[in-house]
Formats: C-alpha cells, sequence, structure tokens
C-alpha cells in the first residue's frame, strides 16, 4: 500500500483559478479596467506587477495564463540561470512551432535578475516568441533595467484589506478539496482577527490558519479555533512588513520624518513605533533623529540636536527595549519643537556657489601668518580683530572671496530662537552699512 501523498500547503492548494475568485485589487481587475480587459480578452503583453507579498502576483500570472491557454513556464531570479532562461526559451519556441501556441514567461523575484539574465530573453520578449510577467517587491525604477521596463506595462498590487483576507479564511474553512472541508471552524471575530495580523498578505492568513489547525487536529469532530490558541499562534513574531533597504523602508523613515517636520507628535510616536516592531536597528533611527533636529529645527530650537544626540547616547547605555522610550522622548520632542530649515537651506545654498565658483583666493587681511615671510608677504594685514571692536564687532569688515560679493544664505525665520537671531543680525547689518562695509 502506497503511503498518502503529502498535503499541499494550504496557500498552494486554496489558489484562485480565475478572476471571479480573485480576491483584492479591484483598482486593476473591476469590470472595464485594462487590466481586467486583457485577461478577459487574451490578449497578452508583457507587464510587471510590483507589490507587497501575498497580494497575488503569481496567482494573477497563472490565471492570464490559463485565459489565454498559454503554456506558462516559470522561473525564480533567484535560483535560475542564463542555462535555464535558454531552456525556457526553447521550450516556447517548441510550443509555437508545434501547437501555435503562446507561452508566458514568468520571473518571481525579477529585481533580483542581472543584466546578462535579462540579456539573454529579451530579444525574445521584442520577437513575441514569449511574453514576460515578472514580480517584484521593489521598486522597479531602480531594480528593473530600462531596457526591460521599457517593453513592459508596470501593474502597482496594493495589500488586501483585511475584508479580502477574511473572505480567503473563510473560503479556506469551507472549502472541500483544496481547503480544511468543515473540519475547523473559528468566529467570525477571530477570523477578522487573524485578517487583520496577517497585515495585507493573503500567504501570511493561511499559513497561519493552518499551523492553528494542525494544533487542534487530532480532536474528534469539528474543531474550533479559540482566542487563546489563535493568540499563541499569532505570538510567533511581528506581523508588521518591514525590509532593510527596500522601498518600504525608505517610505517608513519618510513618514516619520514628514511628521516630525509636520508638527504632529501623534504621527511621529506611530512611524518610529512601525519601524521599532518591524526590526529597524535603533542606531539608525538615532542618526534620522539627529538629521531632523538640524534640518528641520536648526536655530529655531538649537535644544532639538541636544536631545537627540543624548537620545543616541542613552540608548547606547541602556540598549533595548528600555533604550527606545529616549528615542520616543526626542521623536515628540523634535514634532513640538519650532521648525526652521533655514540652516539647511544656507547650507545648500552656500555649497552649491562652492561647487560653482571654484577656489576663489582667501582675502589676504583673512590669511593665516604664523611665519615672518608670511606675514611680510601680507598675510593678515590690516584684518580687525573682533573682540578688539565696540560690542565686540568689527562693523563693515568683508568675509568673502575678491569679487564675489557678499551672500546672504542664511535667512532665519520668525519663529523659535530664530525670532532673536534675526533681530541680532539686522542689528549688525546696520552697524556694517554706517560703516561702509568692503566690497568683497
Amino acid at each position: 500500500m502506497s503511503a498518502e501523498a503529502p498535503r499541499r500547503p494550504l496557500a498552494d492548494s486554496l489558489r484562485p483559478h480565475n478572476l471571479e475568485t480573485f480576491c483584492g485589487q479591484r483598482h486593476l481587475l473591476a469590470k472595464g479596467k485594462p487590466l481586467r480587459e486583457a485577461v478577459v480578452s487574451g490578449r497578452l503583453h508583457s507587464m510587471l506587477f510590483w507589490g507587497p507579498p501575498g497580494t497575488g502576483k503569481t496567482t494573477l500570472a497563472r490565471i492570464i495564463s490559463t485565459q489565454a491557454g498559454a503554456q506558462f513556464l516559470s522561473i525564480s531570479a533567484v535560483l535560475a540561470g542564463v542555462r535555464d532562461i535558454r531552456s525556457a526559451v526553447e521550450k516556447a519556441k517548441t510550443f509555437r512551432a508545434e501547437q501555435g501556441g503562446q507561452t508566458i514567461f514568468f520571473v518571481d523575484e525579477a529585481h533580483r535578475f542581472n543584466k546578462a539574465q535579462q540579456d539573454a530573453f529579451l530579444p525574445y520578449v521584442e520577437d513575441g516568441t514569449i511574453t514576460f510577467i515578472g514580480a517584484t517587491t521593489e521598486n522597479p525604477s531602480f531594480e528593473i533595467n530600462n531596457a526591460l521596463l521599457s517593453r513592459t506595462r508596470v501593474y502597482v498590487l496594493m495589500s488586501l484589506d483585511a475584508s479580502d483576507i477574511q473572505q480567503i479564511i473563510d473560503r479556506a474553512l469551507v472549502e472541500p478539496e483544496c481547503g480544511l472541508g468543515g473540519t475547523i471552524s473559528m468566529t467570525e471575530e477571530l477570523q477578522l482577527r487573524l485578517a487583520e495580523a496577517a497585515d495585507g498578505d493573503a500567504r501570511r492568513a493561511l499559513n497561519l490558519l493552518e499551523i492553528a489547525a494542525a494544533l487542534v487536529s487530532d480532536e474528534e469532530g469539528t474543531a474550533r479555533i479559540d482566542a487563546d490558541l489563535l493568540e499563541e499562534v499569532l505570538a510567533g513574531g511581528s506581523s508588521l512588513r518591514f525590509d532593510k533597504g527596500g522601498d518600504a523602508f525608505y517610505d517608513e523613515i519618510s513618514a516619520l520624518h514628514k511628521s516630525v517636520r509636520g508638527s504632529n507628535p501623534d504621527a511621529a510616536l506611530y512611524w518610529l513605533s512601525r519601524m521599532l516592531e518591524g526590526g529597524c536597528h535603533p542606531p539608525y533611527l538615532v542618526r534620522r533623529l539627529i538629521r531632523m533636529a538640524s534640518e528641520d529645527i536648526g536655530n529655531a530650537d538649537p535644544r532639538a540636536l541636544q536631545v537627540a544626540v543624548q537620545a543616541g547616547q542613552a540608548f547606547d547605555r541602556l540598549g533595548s527595549p528600555e533604550g527606545e522610550l529616549a528615542l520616543a522622548q526626542a521623536a515628540v520632542y523634535l514634532a513640538c519643537a519650532a521648525k526652521s530649515d533655514a540652516v539647511y537651506r544656507g547650507f545648500k545654498a552656500a555649497r552649491q556657489d562652492a561647487r560653482r565658483l571654484g577656489s576663489l583666493e582667501v582675502p589676504m587681511h583673512l590669511r593665516n601668518a604664523p611665519t615672518k615671510l608670511m606675514r611680510e608677504l601680507g598675510h593678515g594685514a590690516g584684518y580687525r580683530h573682533a573682540h578688539d571692536e565696540p560690542g565686540a564687532y568689527a562693523a563693515g569688515e568683508g568675509y568673502f572671496p575678491e569679487g564675489m560679493g557678499t551672500k546672504r544664505y542664511y535667512q532665519p525665520v520668525n519663529r523659535g530662537l530664530e525670532i532673536r537671531i534675526a533681530e541680532k543680525l539686522t542689528t549688525l547689518r546696520d552697524l556694517d552699512r554706517r560703516r561702509g562695509s568692503k566690497k568683497n
């Protein structure tokens, strides 16, 4: 008697085979949408599906292939080499020659394809031997070569909402052949809890359901997944998506930065928590907080930079999780502080001038003169020491290179301490005008 074949994972066995059972992506697959019309009519074109894990990229490619009656060849960009690609191309040629059919060449994790791999099949996309469909979780603008990107249409798949995933869970519970066939039950409330914990990923939801079902499968009759069991399964790790160095990573740090800039401490705390819960390295967040203190607050509240630096020092001393509270304190302080990007703008403009104007000579009166020869050559001649002047200010003195003119890079804003700074600079410039500033 042969051994029973191992059961396929629930996420694979429950994969939809048509658009009627496909959940989510209504912005692409609702009636009248171009992608749906292409699928229904069987009109193939090369495309790239970009979206988070578990949103149906592979499933949708298979449905398109089935609808068009095309041969479906699938490879992973992580495992495949040029030889595998050439083999797939030969199969496509044979299929077209013998049956007159089309071939969909599906590449999972397409962002990992290198130039040599892409060059190996690109000509066959152009001549119609294969129709390329790629799936990627990374931004195609950065990860896919322009030659391939220009020959494909990019479709953005969105994370599934909780109602979509709950619908998939409900189908998994009752489906007799590819699901659990009514042998396992759970309340609608727990289904929603599972759907929310899946964080937009249908595959994760089905994998967690399968683990929970296995833990109660030995009971007689219809087994029930209760709240305690589900929480035990969900406690196995963070459900948040976080890909260090990936698109989601930079989107989240951007959201944190803009929440601080926008003076919203609650949103700042949320995005800080999202990144910490997702596994972001706290020292990286310290670096970003210090940057925010200089870029968006600056001299409107110089204490912000101190708070950010001290938060990093506190974390170094305490470690995680205790030190994370110091990061939260810094994020809230920065969000509530007076805002000014005057230093950032001024520094940026000064850097542009430094690059544009080249190596202009340092004025003689500003040059260092540590030796007799240098003094004899005029280094430092005519320099007015500010501390020897009334109010410690050498009114009218020039500090820019000859011929460059006087620049005003730093323009304090009317907020925080920069109000006082602006008042002082106005007073000093009035003194310059009375004295008659140098033409440089």
